[in-house]
This record gives C-alpha cells, structure tokens and sequence, in this order.
C-alpha cells in the first residue's frame, strides 16, 4: 500500500518513544511505501485536495532515522491510507484540516482517524457520553457552578478542554485555596468552558492508558505515575511509564466504548483510565505504544498495521 502519515516534523520525532514512528517502522517492514506530509502542506484547489508529500526512506539508525525524498505534490485520493497523527494544539486550523481530510476522503482517500470522527470527539467531553464510568464531572464557565461542585466533592481536578500532556491541570482540595484565580485563570474570567472533576486519589498508582484498535483492546495498559509531589501522571509532565495487565474494571470500559468508537471511524483509541474511573478519550494521536512493547512484549505497532490493512481492504 501507499500509506501517507500526516504529523508533525518528522525532525522533531524521539524516535525511542515515538508511537508514529513505530508505525512507520512495522509498515515498512512489510513492503508499503510510507509517505509523509504536515498540514501546512495541504491545500484545495478546483475542488482537488492535495498536499506536497515526501516518500520516506528508514535507515534503522535511531538518530539519523530516515531519508525525505523532495516533497511531491500529489492528490491525496491516490494514497491507499492517510493516518491523522497531528498532534494537538486543537485549534482551528486543525479543524481546518479535517475538513480538508474529510473533502479527501470523498476522493477517494481512507483516513484513520476518520476526520469527523476526531472532531466529534473532544478528548476531555467525550467521557460525558459515558458517564456511567466517570468521577463526578461538571463542565462549565460558570465560577458559581463551580465554587458549588467544589463545595460539594471538596477535592477536585481543574482542567481546560483543549490541553494535551497534563498541561493547565490544577488540584483544589478541601480548604478552597486559590479557587477563585485559578477559575479566572482557566476560564478567562469565564469565557472559556472547563471541566471540573472529583479527584481520584488512585492517581498515585497512575493514569492508565488503555489502547483500543479496530475496537479491541491492547491487553496491557501503560500506567503513567506522577512524580515529585505532581498530580499528573503524563510523561510529559515527568510521570514514569509502568506497562501492567488491564483489570477487569479495564477491559469492561474498553470492551463497552470500543465497538462503538469503531464504528464511528475511530480505528484507533486511547482511553485514560485513574483507577476505576475513565478520564479521558484521546482520538488525535494516542501515544505509549513503544513502551508497552518494550515493557510487555505485546506487538502494538504490528496491531495497529494489521487493523489499517483491514480496513483498507474491507473499504475498497
């Protein structure tokens, strides 16, 4: 297949971790060309979507890793698979490009994630379509609102909807202390909506990243322990990476939103999980695959590739 990867400067990938590049690595082994593109490469023109996309060579080095032949405009219907690996801010220019992923697809193009799919999903609103398997949660710009969650659960989590890797999170705890500029802060003096949530105190044995592919989960979970006094688990924010066993509590979340993930056209999933209790459902580019293969031995990247395959083929 010709698979095409739309992601982020390939210059600025750690190849040790980076789950993209994983995938890139296991779909060369099999013989695809693999493909790369950013999404300032994009454009419309006469109602074509294209891009200027470079055929990557691998070296096997881990430094000096690959070979960018010169950038090739080129429709992007022609490719057999675009996998969306851009990772987040969740700005509009990333929804600009779904809508430009999802014109691309009329053309002839398969994208995993699907485009509408990732924009239907903000990764932190879309646990309120589960909430049988969350904390208490109250989403809002509302200060009284959430002045009276506080006042109700005590402990709580603040955080805004757009952030990725633990940023702008905050504790409150019992006693309320800086309550009230952290809600300025995190909602702009409340223009902004955020999410408020009980804290978990299970956070200390780790946030769970369950991955779900083709709606199935990955039997090991990678649980991100905070570290030095942090309330975050994310590496990077400094969390260490602990690969272990899902649960049962684990697979009964992932066994229930899988399916249904799937079949709105998200192949790939990464539920957070802090004990028994589903965080978040991340869509844009869910990451740890390298260290749970290295960790458990589970062949994440050749799971994910034979999913793509799949459905390639189950598409044409």
């Amino acid at each position: 297949m010709k698979i095409a990867f739309l992601a982020d400067p390939l210059s600025t990938f750690k190849t040790y971790k980076d789950s993209t590049y994983a995938m890139m690595v296991e779909a060369g082994k099999r013989g695809h060309a693999v493909y790369a593109f950013e999404q300032k490469d994009m454009a419309v023109e006469q109602g074509v979507v294209s891009a200027r996309v470079s055929l990557i060579t691998l070296t096997g080095d881990s430094k000096d890793w690959y070979r960018a032949a010169g950038p090739v405009e080129t429709n992007l219907g022609e490719f057999d698979a675009i996998i969306q690996r851009k990772d987040p801010p969740f700005d509009m220019e990333y929804v600009y490009g779904t809508y430009l992923l999802e014109l691309a697809e009329k053309q002839g193009a398969q994208v995993f994630n699907k485009p509408s799919a990732i924009r239907d999903h903000n990764e932190k609103l879309a646990i309120a379509q589960f909430s049988e398997f969350t904390s208490p949660t109250l989403v809002t710009a509302d200060e009284a609102r959430i002045r009276a969650f506080q006042k109700q659960h005590g402990d709580i989590i603040l955080k805004p909807l757009d952030g990725m890797g633990g940023t702008g999170i905050f504790r409150v705890t019992a006693d309320g202390m800086n309550l009230g500029s952290i809600i300025e802060t995190l909602t702009n003096n409340g223009k902004q909506t955020i999410m408020a949530q009980r804290y978990i105190p299970d956070i200390v044995k780790g946030d769970k990243r369950i991955l779900v592919i083709g709606g199935k989960p990955v039997p090991f979970a990678l649980a991100r322990i905070p570290q030095n006094g942090e309330v975050r688990g994310n590496l990077a924010a400094g969390g260490i990476g602990v690969a272990q066993p899902l649960t049962a509590r684990d697979f009964e979340i992932a066994n229930t939103l899988g399916p249904i993930l799937a079949a709105r056209g998200l192949l790939l999933v990464g539920l957070d999980v802090i004990g028994d209790f589903l965080t978040e459902v991340n869509v844009t580019s869910p990451t740890c695959f390298q260290e749970i293969t290295q960790q458990a031995g589970f062949p994440v990247a050749a799971t994910f590739i034979d999913a793509v395959e799949a459905a390639v083929a189950l598409g044409r």
